[in-house]
């Protein structure tokens, strides 16, 4: 069984975590098993939300994929991607894509901040 902390963050039952310690099993966080820096961990927090933040916000603006690829000149292929955080896509197309809805920089601040 798995629990949300305080923190958003994904935690183990304490039984369950003992159960499989014993079986040999390493138990630690995704930044630990990927060996990422703290900064690279923030990068990948920072695309997570804006990409969350993308697909909520054309959804708000009742656009479907397809015309929010036409409004930014690419591809509905391309914005699956951007709304799914894939590593081909950079952070200056989604927030890019999302001036181009409409968003404001006061909502981009307060998207990163929550």
């Amino acid at each position: 069984m798995c629990v949300k902390s305080d923190s958003n963050h994904t935690i183990m039952d304490k039984s369950k975590q003992k159960t499989l310690e014993k079986k040999g099993w390493k138990i630690g966080s995704a930044d630990e098993f990927l060996h990422l820096t703290a900064e690279e961990s923030e990068y990948i927090e920072i695309k997570i939300k804006l990409s969350n933040y993308l697909r909520s916000f054309r959804k708000t603006q009742n656009l479907t994929q397809a015309q929010l690829a036409e409004l930014i000149h690419s591809s509905q292929s391309r914005v699956a991607k951007m709304e799914h955080g894939d590593p081909t896509v950079s952070l200056d197309l989604i927030i890019r894509s999302l001036f181009a809805m409409g968003t404001t920089k006061q909502d981009l601040a307060q998207e990163l901040l929550t």
